[in-house]
């Protein structure tokens, strides 16, 4: 799990069969000390997250595979929360 501000979300004309009716956020991964740590990120949502929102994200790619329920998903990263 690591902390990471939304910076917006994306928008697909096409994308993997799976993935169809989730939100595409683009999310910034933060370091322990809040400064940005790595290249941006997509990770789906389903708790409604928006921009200027900090949220916690996983990279436990079978565990959002299980949420999305498809096997065979190309996904990797999932909003897990938003932050206070």
């Amino acid at each position: 799990m690591q902390i990471a501000n939304v910076l917006g979300q994306a928008t697909s004309t096409v994308k993997h069969p799976s993935l169809q009716g989730w939100k595409l956020l683009v999310v910034q991964p933060l370091g322990v000390d809040g400064k940005e740590d790595g290249e941006p990120l997509l990770a789906i949502d389903h708790l409604g997250a928006g921009g200027a929102h900090r949220v916690i994200i996983s990279n436990d790619g079978s565990g959002a595979r299980e949420v999305i329920g498809d096997k065979n998903s190309p996904v990797r990263w999932m909003v897990l929360g938003i932050c206070d």
